[in-house]
């Protein structure tokens, strides 16, 4: 069994944070996301073109009648 790190501190993980060690480090990732320090590269996508896109129109529509 591999013991697995805390991928923002490097101290043993927590399973109920996992793969985080601390509520902590898991709100440090999450952070970064959310500012944009981490990123998936590809294409920006503006409104314009979920606006015109049928099949993300679907999802769009389907999310708001599961809530």
């Amino acid at each position: 069994m591999k013991i697995e790190k805390c991928p923002m501190c490097k101290q043993l993980s927590n399973a109920k944070f996992e793969p985080f060690c601390s509520e902590k480090c898991a709100n440090k990732d999450l952070g970064n996301w959310l500012t944009g320090k981490y990123y998936i590269p590809g294409e920006k996508v503006n409104d314009e073109m979920i606006n015109e896109n049928p099949e993300i129109i679907d999802i769009i529509k389907k999310d708001k009648l599961d809530f």
